[in-house]
């Protein structure tokens, strides 16, 4: 269970914005931070904090996923071939939990992660229990049988709340659907702007 499941709305306060779009945000009634002094005037970001708030901000959108798992996909991009902050975002957008909110199976990246934790997630008929794990171009991600009837998957499913992108081609009769191509920052549906770029030179310093 992740471990920001009773708290993420929090996030959204902390960074003042409405990350996942949701109509329930605090953020949409009070623009403020949390806690005693959360209405005091926020002075201006330093470019350290404004570096930090863009991968605070990403982070928390994935289900507020730890440093070291970050770190360790942030690595990995710049190893990859092309554009450091364009591959850190594939590499966010492979991850099972990612692709089972994106595919609308669950509400919320916090409820995909648990929902892949408890076994409910097959890739290619085979069940994974790893949230982290990467998804490839073409693998099959599907709900397993005696999961496909469980009311958080119907309300998922049945939400006009966002859409599928592109990326993806889900069937939600059999709820099944396929990771047709890795997206770039501009394919994905942030509800909010997100600067991948200033990650990079928050790493770099």
């Amino acid at each position: 269970m992740s471990k920001r499941i009773q708290a993420k709305y929090k996030i959204d306060r902390r960074m003042g914005e409405n990350l996942w779009g949701r109509p329930k945000s605090p953020v949409n009634r009070r623009e403020y931070g949390p806690g005693q002094h959360g209405q005091a005037r926020r002075g201006k970001l330093s470019d350290y904090g404004v570096h930090l708030r863009a991968k605070q901000k990403l982070k928390g959108y994935y289900g507020n996923i730890t440093e070291k798992s970050f770190r360790r996909l942030y690595n990995e991009a710049v190893r990859l071939k092309g554009d450091t902050s364009e591959n850190l975002i594939g590499l966010l957008e492979r991850r099972l939990d990612a692709v089972v909110y994106r595919m609308k199976f669950v509400p919320t990246v916090f409820a995909a992660r648990q929902f892949v934790n408890h076994g409910h997630v097959t890739v290619n008929g085979r069940r994974v229990n790893i949230a982290s794990y990467q998804v490839k171009q073409g693998d099959v991600i599907e709900v397993r049988q005696k999961s496909k009837q469980l009311a958080i998957v119907l309300e998922a499913a049945a939400s006009a709340e966002r859409e599928v992108p592109e990326y993806l081609d889900v069937d939600h009769k059999t709820m099944k659907g396929t990771f047709t191509n890795i997206p770039t920052l501009s394919d994905v549906p942030y509800p909010v702007v997100m600067e991948p770029n200033l990650i990079v030179e928050y790493y770099s310093r």
